[in-house]
């Protein structure tokens, strides 16, 4: 029965968004303003639906109802709870429910905290982010119900797929879903805007917060995706360039864009097209990341379906919505004048510069995830883009962010003096070149990388430091304590990003691996560690059985560690899965993986020395850090500060 409910919401939630859509849209053409406040209603209403429909089905998840069939293909009595709550969204139907969740829930939160935006904006945002709902309802309902039902219920279920039944997967998708859908409140305002025919510094305002939340969540997201990949696949590797990491990625790279791109806005009420153009792409590359891990066009260990059907109802979705943002963009291009006029040499001029190698790496991430889609659709051909294109083709515009960064972030607004900005910044860059000298000198080998990749981590996280120290004055340590939150977040996030570049160079240059076959009792000497195979057992887990290594880890002959590797199969799925063995370091990982016992006796083994892994995750969150503690300045909260003249009334349309 509760069941039951919960499809019967989920339709009620889909008449409610039909509502939301039209009745303040049409209030504020004509500023009809009880109309107007009824989309804050409706997208309260919209969201407490959805959220008892989504209870239902984890509810159905939780108590093994086998009636269903969705917790039938994803489920299993005796699986341990918390796969049974993931595994609500650990499938294409319950993920989708999820996005819905999500959508819902920055609606409402636009109804609950946009009290200062003026009506008719806020109900034409409301509208906009309602059709949204509409859409994917519709598409939940009518081709990837959860609620659907079994005539004749299965004694137990068929087990969630056993690569998702960790802790890291259980996570992942809702935060990256939070950036994802997040990303929907920035293009409501864009394509709101753009009804009303005004785009100004209060738009730039109050768009920032929602974009910026969006990022925040959709950088934990792919940091907890990576981090599993390093720990669960077992290959030591933290990125792949698979097609769906790319999906995730692209919006990432373009909200980055936006975020710096309002700024100018807001401070200068230039780039106005520009930054309603980057708003309506962001939402655009989460469509397409539904579209990439949903109809089954390319391939991934990480996509949910492979239904053409649905696919081409995504399609649509896309087709809809980025074609009427843009052909609205392409009508309303005249009423997006810039009025700031700036220099050459100024911060304007430098986030120009940051949109421009941001929206070129997006494009090249697109490009290559693409390509074998449209060689096989155009050329008949089969191709496979791998990592090294990627490599080869997005790292130029990353080092490029990375030496621009420091600098622009330095520079005055409307005109700037570089020469200054370089003298503040030049013990920054000595020690840049110094750790980058040191570096060559003491590595093996010959590689660039390692040097480069420490020298631009070290010239972002020094240069971060000194563009704090810049804004204090004469206030010294005094003035540094009482700067805005905004100034603490921009620097942290930038120090971020050089801590995850410093870790992300060093994994690949200096990594080393053994791979062989050991003995009971044998030892492998890796990076001046000993590791050392004691005995392997077989373990009974609640839902798999593994073979489990026993490891020690010494160093100099001193035991440091004891590590247990495993090797877990699931006889409900059918399948096996990879369980590494990490000993996490400040500096270093050691990482170690069982394999399959051998005909001739002995176990594979792998094993790696993966230096400065932590840092990878570690610059990570302090980038989501960092945005956390601009989106708690009082100055980018919603309409905070943005109040006045942001009331002023436009014309009717």
């Amino acid at each position: 029965m509760f069941t039951e409910l919960g499809h019967f919401t989920l339709i009620l939630a889909f008449v409610v968004a039909i509502f939301q859509t039209l009745v303040p849209l049409i209030g504020a053409h004509k500023r009809w303003p009880g109309w107007m406040a009824a989309g804050e209603t409706a997208a309260i209403a919209q969201f407490l639906l959805v959220g008892f429909s989504f209870a239902a089905l984890m509810y159905a998840f939780i108590t093994s109802d086998f009636s269903l069939r969705l917790v039938v293909e994803n489920s299993h009595s005796a699986k341990p709870m918390l796969y049974k709550v993931s595994g609500v969204w650990g499938n294409h139907e319950g993920s989708m429910l999820l996005w819905i969740l999500i959508l819902a829930l920055f609606g409402a939160a636009a109804a609950l905290f946009g009290t200062n935006l003026p009506p008719t904006l806020r109900a034409r945002v409301l509208a906009v982010q309602g059709s949204i709902g509409v859409a994917f309802l519709a598409f939940s309902l009518f081709t990837s119900n959860p609620f659907l039902r079994l005539a004749v219920p299965p004694f137990d279920g068929n087990d969630l797929n056993p690569l998702l039944q960790d802790p890291g997967l259980a996570f992942h998708p809702p935060f990256l879903y939070l950036g994802y859908v997040g990303l929907s409140m920035s293009f409501s305002f864009a394509v709101a805007a753009l009804i009303e025919g005004r785009v100004d510094a209060a738009w730039g305002r109050w768009v920032r917060p929602w974009t910026l939340a969006a990022w925040i969540f959709l950088t934990i997201g792919i940091a907890l995706g990576s981090w599993w990949a390093y720990y669960e696949l077992g290959w030591g590797g933290f990125w792949f360039w698979d097609p769906v990491e790319n999906a995730s990625f692209m919006p990432w790279l373009i909200a980055g864009a936006l975020l710096h791109s309002a700024i100018v806005v807001e401070k200068r009420e230039s780039l106005k097209a520009w930054t309603v153009l980057l708003a309506i792409i962001a939402f655009g590359f989460s469509l397409i990341g539904a579209f990439i891990t949903r109809s089954g066009v390319l391939t991934s260990v990480h996509a949910f379906a492979t239904d053409p059907e649905r696919g081409v109802f995504l399609l649509g979705i896309l087709a809809l919505f980025m074609g009427g943002a843009l052909l609205l963009f392409a009508a309303r291009a005249e009423a997006m004048t810039s009025k700031g006029v700036f220099s050459l040499v100024s911060r304007e001029s430098a986030l120009v510069v940051n949109n421009l190698l941001l929206g070129v790496a997006a494009f090249v991430v697109f490009t290559g995830t693409i390509w074998p889609l449209v060689a096989e659709m155009f050329f008949d051909r089969k191709l496979s883009v791998g990592a090294p294109f990627f490599d080869m083709a997005f790292t130029p515009f990353m080092v490029a962010i990375g030496v621009a960064l420091p600098i622009g972030s330095m520079l005055a607004w409307k005109r700037a003096k570089l020469g200054r900005v370089l003298r503040r910044l030049m013990p920054a860059a000595v020690l840049a070149i110094a750790v980058a000298a040191l570096v060559w000198a003491m590595q093996s080998g010959r590689s660039a990388l390692g040097p480069v990749g420490m020298m631009l981590g070290t010239w972002l996280v020094v240069g971060a430091a000194t563009d704090l120290w810049s804004r204090t004055g004469t206030g010294g340590f005094a003035r540094l304590r009482r700067l805005p939150r905004a100034d603490w977040g921009r620097v942290v996030a930038h120090g971020g990003l050089g801590v995850c570049i410093a870790g992300v160079s060093a994994m690949l240059a200096w990594q080393q691996e053994d791979i062989r076959v050991v003995q009971l009792g044998d030892t492998v000497d890796l990076a001046g560690y000993q590791i050392t195979l004691n005995a392997v057992e077989r373990v009974e887990g609640p839902n798999y059985v593994s073979t489990m290594g026993d490891v020690t880890l010494a160093k100099g002959g001193r035991a440091i560690a004891t590590m247990h590797p495993e090797k877990r199969f699931y006889p409900v799925a059918g399948m096996p899965t990879t369980e590494a063995a990490i000993n996490n370091g400040p500096l270093r990982d050691l990482y170690v993986v069982i394999g399959d016992e051998q005909a001739g006796g002995g176990w594979a083994m792998r094993s790696y020395y993966k230096p400065l892994a932590s840092w990878i995750w570690g610059g990570a969150l302090l980038m989501a850090l960092g945005g956390g503690l601009s989106l708690s300045d009082r100055r980018y909260r919603v309409a905070a500060g943005a109040a006045k003249g942001a009331h002023r009334e436009v014309p009717a349309e």
